[in-house]
């Protein structure tokens, strides 16, 4: 469900040198200003709405009466135009064109399909200008029940990630405001320096601005290119990098954040330590013990391998003994050999 009370910027949000390049759609409240121009999947904006920049939609375009347009308006889909709007370029529809009483279009206009002057406003746009109105009165509950009812159990979910900027925010050159809280996705490159109520950042992000709120949030490997101020707590995750100081009432930083300048925390600093391994003793005696039980099996393989090759050595030598003794005896004082030889007769004795 969208929180209109919410500055949201999603994943891979990138601003750039004079566009905000969007993966999503945009949801502008009224009385809004943008200093830049915008690349969405769909761009609704209501009134008292002004954009510096270009308007470019791969879909549709809704842009609520009193409105101001510094820039060509291009749409893949349709587009509506309230009264009084002015657009300071050209306007490139390429479906229908639905445009009020007293539009100011500097360079004409084109269009591709139906173009109705004086058309009812689409139910969208009037939802949209409805549920502003009703903030901006201070009638939260009110708008909280059209929600509901609007995006039902029984109604699909969007699927489309939205940028929403609540009633009288602002993004500017140097700064992103408003008075609500901020989310800030993943992998998102941002320019401005952030004031919001209290901020929440993803994973991933890079901020060339620093950070004003009441508490701060920092997931892991973000870049800040500047100081995070905080009334509140402020807690960094693994591998971010703060290049500025950092003042809150108290920090809890993983140890592995790098700030480039002080920190400064009455209730003091936290650390957040590596978490240590689990104790591989187990595995390491078991280890041991099958190392020390196969260097017994080695030794006695070894003993008993020695203490054979020793008797076969006591038994070879028992019998060349033995030899020597035998041959001794039959050997004559001349060094020749005397042989003996027995023939058996019958009938007669043995010489």
């Amino acid at each position: 469900m969208l929180d209109l009370q919410t500055f949201v910027i999603p994943d891979n949000t990138r601003i750039e040198e004079h566009t905000i390049v969007i993966d999503g759609g945009v949801l502008i409240g009224g009385y809004s200003g943008i200093e830049y121009g915008i690349i969405a999947e769909l761009i609704a904006a209501g009134e008292h709405v002004g954009i510096s920049g270009e308007v470019s939609s791969r879909s549709d375009v809704r842009i609520d009466r009193w409105s101001e347009i510094h820039g060509t308006v291009h749409a893949d889909g349709d587009v509506h135009i309230g009264e009084f709007t002015k657009i300071h370029g050209k306007l490139v529809v390429a479906g229908d064109l639905d445009i009020g009483d007293h539009v100011s279009i500097d360079d004409g206009f084109e269009a591709m399909g139906w173009i109705t002057i004086k058309n009812p406003i689409p139910v969208i746009i009037f939802l949209y200008m409805y549920l502003s109105e009703m903030l901006r009165l201070g009638r939260v509950e009110e708008a909280e029940k059209a929600l509901e009812g609007l995006f039902s159990d029984d109604c699909d979910e969007i699927e489309i990630q939205m940028m929403v900027m609540p009633v009288k925010s602002e993004i500017t050159l140097s700064m992103i405001v408003t008075d609500g809280p901020m989310i800030i996705g993943d992998n998102c490159r941002l320019q401005g320096n952030v004031r919001a109520n209290s901020l929440s950042m993803g994973d991933g992000t890079t901020m060339f601005g620093g950070i004003k709120a009441g508490s701060v949030t920092i997931g892991e490997n973000n870049i800040v290119h500047g100081s995070v101020d905080s009334k509140g707590d402020v807690h960094i995750g693994e591998g971010s990098h703060i290049l500025g100081d950092v003042r809150a009432r108290a920090i809890k930083i993983h140890h592995s954040v790098v700030v480039g300048g002080t920190m400064d925390a009455p209730r003091g600093i936290v650390v957040e330590e590596a978490e240590e391994p689990a104790e591989p003793e187990p595995v390491a005696k078991i280890g041991a013990e099958k190392d020390r039980s196969e260097k017994g099996n080695e030794t006695r393989s070894v003993g008993r391998s020695a203490r054979k090759a020793q008797g076969l050595r006591r038994k070879n030598d028992h019998r060349r003994a033995k030899l020597s003794r035998s041959r001794k005896h039959k050997h004559t004082p001349g060094g020749m050999h005397e042989r003996k030889y027995y023939i058996r007769r019958r009938g007669r004795k043995r010489n």
